[in-house]
């Protein structure tokens, strides 16, 4: 089925790629992308898509504005653009998403809050950040303000939640930045419930705060998991570093069948969700470390301590080359890299090729984000 046919705003968002074909040939398409930047390093299997590629996203942020008639709509950005696009009901996000928008909406109208303007820095409510247990359930409702302190938050939020008590925690913060970051680095307030909602991946339980770093799509996750830690080889002997290890997820999947994990995070929330991650699963044989993760397999290095395999998952601008050198002089025996970019693992392959002893030994697409251009790939690389 095109998408376009049970997407009605598809051209008008544009946050959609691949909106015209059917999802068979936007895999095609994706497989060509992956083959063309890595085939030539080794072989690239078939690229792992999705039964139903839809409704997916368990994460969902709302702009706020007006439209032509003054009614307050939400939605997004079109790409590449400052201009809001109504949505009523996105195809991607998970269900049940827009019902609790549009009660948002409704109750700023009883409330008298205005949506938040960010050319003229006026009004009240800027964004709203949703995040969804996959598994659980659990509902995160974020309310971010511009730059005005919401004296009835309590009986908005008591209105919210009695409406919708699949929400099972509500947070505020404002944000009167210049960016077009949703979240930005002030304090984050809890109104109602813990301040934080779990989830299940890979039989473990993940804890999901407001700014942390989690998958938007746990089915696509979970493969692409299983794949890296099948990648790694691993026999209960392994010493193994998760580098960019954020919340510890792959670290800890890959825990229960390593000697030891340590995960490595610039971001000192992250570390702090990875070490209640390895508590809250009782795993004992992992470790999570604040800092920098160049710096800390350089100090390895000259340590002689030696790690078997090393997970990296980095951002779409990929490694850079003071990461990759660190990465050959701790010369660990595997590296299992995930990338979200093509093109970047490519350049990045070729350093490790050129300048390490490694070779690639396979590459696996996985497709987490359908209907868009993005793509992941699991690549092995091995001691030549």
């Amino acid at each position: 089925m095109r998408f376009k046919q049970f997407c009605p705003i598809a051209y008008r968002c544009g946050g959609c790629d691949y909106a015209e074909i059917p999802y068979e040939e936007e895999l095609e398409e994706k497989m060509y992308l992956v083959k063309r930047q890595v085939a030539s390093f080794g072989p690239v299997a078939p690229i792992m898509g999705m039964k139903s590629p839809c409704r997916y996203r368990d994460k969902v942020q709302a702009a706020f504005g007006y439209d032509m008639k003054g009614n307050i709509i939400s939605g997004l950005y079109k790409k590449g653009s400052h201009h809001l696009t109504a949505v009523k009901d996105c195809a991607l996000e998970f269900e049940g998403a827009e019902k609790i928008l549009s009660t948002i909406r409704k109750l700023m109208k009883s409330f008298r809050l205005r949506p938040y303007n960010e050319d003229t820095f006026e009004g009240d409510l800027r964004h709203v950040l949703l995040r969804r247990g996959h598994k659980s359930g659990e509902i995160l409702c974020v309310l971010v303000f511009g730059n005005k302190y919401f004296k009835n938050k309590k009986e908005f939020i008591g209105n919210l939640v009695n409406m919708h008590p699949e929400i099972t925690t509500v947070c505020y913060q404002i944000n009167g930045d210049k960016t077009s970051m949703v979240l930005n680095a002030s304090k984050i307030e809890t109104l109602y419930g813990r301040g934080y909602i779990e989830d299940e991946l890979c039989g473990l339980t993940f804890r999901i705060s407001p700014s942390s770093f989690y998958q938007i799509n746990v089915e696509q996750t979970e493969k692409l998991y299983n794949v890296a830690i099948a990648m790694a080889r691993l026999t209960g002997k392994e010493r193994v570093l998760d580098a960019y290890c954020g919340t510890g997820t792959i670290g800890l999947v890959a825990s229960r069948k390593a000697k030891e994990v340590i995960g490595v995070e610039l971001n000192r929330d992250a570390v702090k969700d990875a070490r209640i991650n390895a508590e809250r699963n009782n795993i004992t044989n992992a470790q999570f470390i604040e800092a920098d993760c160049s710096v800390f397999m350089k100090e390895m290095a000259k340590a002689k301590e030696h790690f078997d395999v090393v997970f990296m998952d980095p951002p779409r601008a990929g490694s850079d080359e003071r990461f990759l050198s660190s990465l050959i002089k701790l010369n660990p025996d595997t590296i299992v890299y995930v990338s979200c970019n093509p093109e970047t693992l490519r350049r990045d392959l070729l350093y490790l090729e050129m300048y390490g002893p490694y070779r690639v030994y396979g590459s696996q697409p996985v497709d987490m984000f359908p209907r868009t251009e993005h793509v992941e790939t699991v690549c092995l690389l091995t001691y030549s």
